[in-house]
């Protein structure tokens, strides 16, 4: 391993885009430190350090990569075009004319993406504009003038924030290593480690939280590791025996070969837009929690919907589990067509053993890959819920729990195999001495 990351500078294509997509996480992590203007940013730095620990302002915090403790530009992070990006998928499946704006190539992909950029510009303008009472929520002293001004400055600087971390994200897509929203998320969660490593050590100095505690949640969390590792890289392998066919003068001989079904298509992107999905009521709850008076009745339904929606009820890991395996489903049906696959492997002379060509085939492989896709999601579940439940209860101040650790190790995957790509096109070893790195595309 250690040797192919040392090919990777032999290669200069593969160097440029390594070294590309470093420069621009280190502009996005430059601008995270880039204040609101008009906000008072120590003092909501301290005050979100001590009341959003695993609340829903701490699930923010952690999205956007500590930009909401700073009072940063980029404090709405990527979500807001994730969401839009899920909506959009989700009417391309219910809306014929997107459907066929979806299937007409190239063109057709960059008209939806002008449509992602457009209504995330809107998504931004609106939970902008929460963001600004949310702030005056949280008392006088944190804002110097309330007011218009105020107001149209911060929705319109923290849109610009968006947008410009959407351009990012597709500067690294295009021309870096990886997919580059994933590895915004990646690094404002990884950012996220070295501060509440900090904490912890010092909890335990002062014997605030007990080192079998810790030990034992460093044990499960490297456990997890390698569950999700194995996760991602499993598959269900389907025989195909391909027939002697002649085409012209040549005779291409039979041959057996393997379909591998993947136990989790998804991979991050379930999670991803599931937490972003699931952060929404309660976000949008808390921005209205912050503009009516709180002796009303729709102050405490507000704060009854803050409280189901966020991390630590029971309620929100329901909800929780059931967009996950949703997500699995919907990412599957979208990447794999079995239907597709069968008429390619009937027009090559390709065929499962026992099973017809056509449309039995699509059958079987569509049975097989709904038996594993479901073993899998609830995998995902365990991995997304576990881990944050037995933390909570341990009281470990690291918010760093099964949820993060999908997307790290996921992105991770993804990229590795990426860069592994490049080093067996150019003919250097891969990552593993036997076997290749299994990965696949992001949202």
């Amino acid at each position: 391993m250690l040797s192919a990351f040392a090919n990777i500078f032999r290669i200069p294509e593969l160097k440029n885009r390594v070294l590309f997509t470093f420069a621009i996480l280190l502009v996005y992590r430059i601008g995270i430190h880039v204040p609101i203007p008009g906000v008072n940013v120590g003092a909501l730095a301290s005050f979100l350090s001590k009341q959003t620990a695993g609340g829903i302002l701490g699930f923010m915090n952690l999205f956007s990569g500590g930009a909401l403790k700073q009072a940063s530009i980029f404090a709405l992070g990527v979500m807001p075009y994730i969401s839009m990006s899920i909506i959009l998928q989700l009417l391309t499946a219910v809306i014929p004319a997107l459907e066929k704006l979806s299937k007409e190539g190239e063109m057709g992909r960059r008209k939806i993406t002008q449509y992602t950029r457009v209504g995330t510009v809107a998504l931004c303008v609106v939970q902008g504009t929460g963001t600004t009472y949310l702030l005056r929520s949280f008392g006088e002293s944190f804002i110097y003038h309330w007011g218009f001004g105020f107001q149209f400055m911060t929705v319109l600087a923290l849109t610009t924030g968006t947008i410009f971390i959407m351009w990012l994200g597709e500067q690294i897509t295009e021309y870096g290593i990886g997919n580059g929203m994933s590895l915004i998320i990646f690094a404002g969660i990884v950012a996220a480690l070295p501060g509440e490593l900090v904490q912890t050590y010092r909890m335990v100095s002062i014997n605030q939280l007990s080192l079998f505690a810790v030990l034992f949640y460093l044990v499960l969390t490297l456990a997890t590791i390698a569950f999700i590792v194995v996760l991602q890289q499993g598959a269900r392998k389907i025989p195909v025996q391909y027939a002697t066919r002649v085409v012209g003068r040549q005779v291409f001989k039979g041959q057996s070969t393997q379909l591998p079904l993947k136990v989790d298509y998804s991979g991050v992107i379930a999670v991803i837009f599931a937490s972003s999905i699931l952060i929404f009521p309660s976000q949008i709850a808390r921005y209205l929690e912050a503009m009516v008076p709180s002796d009303g009745f729709f102050y405490g339904f507000f704060d009854f919907i803050v409280t189901n929606f966020s991390p630590g009820a029971y309620f929100y890991y329901v909800v929780y589990s059931f967009l996950i395996i949703f997500f699995c489903y919907f990412y599957t049906a979208i990447a794999f067509n079995p239907i597709d696959l069968s008429e390619n492997m009937k027009k090559y002379g390709g065929f499962i053993p026992g099973i017809r060509p056509g449309q039995p085939t699509a059958e079987f492989i569509d049975k097989t890959l709904t038996r594993i896709t479901i073993w899998g999601a609830l995998a995902v579940c365990v991995i997304a819920i576990v881990p944050e439940v037995i933390a909570r209860n341990l009281h470990i101040p690291i918010y760093f729990g099964g949820t993060s650790l999908l997307i790290i190790v996921g992105v991770a995957l993804d990229t590795m195999k990426q860069i592994e790509s490049h080093l067996l096109m150019r003919h250097y070893d891969g990552f593993m001495k036997k076997g290749r790195l299994k990965g696949r595309s992001a949202f």
